[in-house]
């Protein structure tokens, strides 16, 4: 729909101004204000033409004018107008918002990830560079930003109004959702499916900064620790380095390299190694068996946190060699064998 600038931001900001319309904080929200737009001016223009024809035919053919009723014949190309154009209309209708759903959902190669779980009730994001955050999220502007999101216990589902992006957030499966803030700020956050007694206290406010505040953020907040760091540590604390250790003799396959490859299961098909097919396989293996393994590896279903899932996948996602797995295998077995005496602690 082509609109002046001038008058649509003159809309937009009396919309703004008055609180009747959330700002337009994000690439995406012009997009999607226009669609709404637009499906608000025909149905303006549908309620004032039907309520026009209403009134106009009750006045033409009240009683006293016609008193006797005539049977007025139907028309072809009346019936044909009235049906053809509003199919039009809906035909326009859904190939915009189609074309306006995959921009939403297909996040850009470059896009920064921040994972996101929510629970009853709060939101938790995680940063890749181990920052944690509470019922808050420090992204830039002008930098693509990719959420995964995954519940913890029941629906929910995140919205940012100012970004205009809304995803449901469900238990047991990912979901992404993307944008990108073009205004330093502070915008809320929303939960906007019904999720129990304290529903309406899950919010949260999402803060845009300029790439260098959101660089000294990130450095002031950092744990020490990224998380595929801390998904390092739970990988050999878990033992998990004693089977995928890469060797030739190792009973797990070789995890260096695998996130975004197609692997064969013991069935015969083939699944792409993403986030959500690597939480699976940890927690239901026996379902996600290699081609040329034994089904030997227990479920861990109940024993790793949201948290520690995600950080276990992202861990998975930066291996490129098995270096580091045989050397924290080598440590764990050193510190096995070390001999101890009393009064010394084993290191």
């Amino acid at each position: 729909m082509h609109i002046s600038p001038v008058l649509w931001q003159f809309l937009v900001k009396w919309l703004n101004a008055s609180a009747l319309f959330p700002r337009e904080a994000s690439t995406i929200a012009p997009y999607a204000d226009a669609l709404y737009f637009f499906l608000l001016l025909m149905t303006v223009v549908g309620v004032i033409l039907v309520g026009a024809l209403l009134f106009g035919f009750s006045v033409m053919y009240r009683k006293e004018k016609h008193p006797v009723a005539t049977q007025i014949e139907g028309s072809t190309l009346l019936e044909a107008t009235w049906t053809i154009i509003p199919l039009g209309i809906f035909l326009v209708v859904f190939v915009w918002g189609a074309l306006l759903y995959f921009r939403i959902y297909n996040p850009p190669t470059n896009a920064m990830n921040i994972y996101v779980v929510g629970k009853q009730w709060m939101w938790k994001a995680e940063h890749p560079g181990g920052q944690h955050e509470i019922n808050a999220l420090h992204v830039p502007i002008g930098k693509p930003v990719q959420l995964t999101m995954i519940s913890q216990d029941v629906f929910h589902s995140f919205s940012i109004p100012d970004f205009r992006v809304k995803r449901e957030v469900i238990p047991g499966r990912y979901t992404t959702v993307w944008f990108q803030a073009t205004e330093p700020g502070t915008y809320h956050i929303f939960c906007t499916q019904y999720c129990g007694t304290n529903h309406s206290q899950m919010i949260g406010e999402v803060t845009a900064l300029s790439p260098e505040d959101y660089q000294k953020w990130t450095q002031e907040s950092t744990s020490g620790m990224s998380l595929a760091q801390n998904g390092e540590r739970l990988f050999a604390s878990m033992g998990c380095n004693s089977c995928h250790s890469g060797s030739a003799a190792a009973r797990g396959p070789n995890l260096a390299g695998v996130y975004g490859s197609k692997l064969q299961l013991a069935g015969g098909s083939e699944v792409l190694v993403n986030d959500a097919y690597l939480r699976d396989a940890i927690l239901n293996p026996s379902q996600h068996v290699t081609a040329g393994y034994a089904p030997i590896m227990p479920t861990y279903q109940g024993q790793i946190s949201e948290e520690g899932l995600i950080d276990l996948v992202e861990y998975v996602k930066t291996l490129q060699t098995n270096y580091r797995v045989q050397q924290t295998l080598t440590t764990s077995q050193s510190d096995q064998a070390a001999p101890t005496t009393p009064g010394m602690v084993k290191p």
